[in-house]
């Protein structure tokens, strides 16, 4: 599946990635559905609120390290210059307060495509860090 039919699909948010997605395992539904593996599958189901899934990412150090945790020891580089389709952490404003979080997206074009409560979106978003799939070109 390419990431423009992965992005025209309807996706629907969930917490807990079940009968949908969240932010997080939005970016675990790409990556199984790209390379044929979920670095949220043992999360999938364990959890059905914010507070549910802010407690997993806090227990592993924030959203930078749970995805570092999931996805190097099984071969994914990180890198400084995103392509289309790597998945990565970025500052997302959330709410009509400004307020921005660290959320996971993946890259599409020069833009960031993400999973909100209204579907998906894409945006010029700042990343923090960005991690590419075994096999990946090499950030140039």
């Amino acid at each position: 599946m390419t990431l423009h039919e992965f992005l025209a699909l309807p996706h629907r948010f969930r917490w807990g990635g079940m009968g949908g997605d969240d932010c997080t395992t939005f970016c675990g539904t790409w990556l199984q559905e790209s390379i044929g593996f979920d670095p949220a599958e043992e999360y999938r189901g364990t959890y059905a609120s914010s507070k549910g899934a802010h407690d997993i990412l806090a227990r592993a150090g924030g959203v930078v390290a749970f995805a570092a945790a999931k996805l190097e020891p099984v071969g994914f580089k990180r890198v400084q210059h995103p392509h289309d389709g790597d998945v990565g952490v970025v500052k997302a404003p959330t709410g009509l307060d400004g307020e921005t979080k660290e959320i996971c997206a993946i890259r599409f074009g020069p833009l960031w495509a993400l999973l909100s409560p209204s579907g998906v979106v894409a945006k010029k978003l700042d990343h923090v860090a960005v991690w590419r799939a075994p096999g990946g070109d090499p950030d140039v």
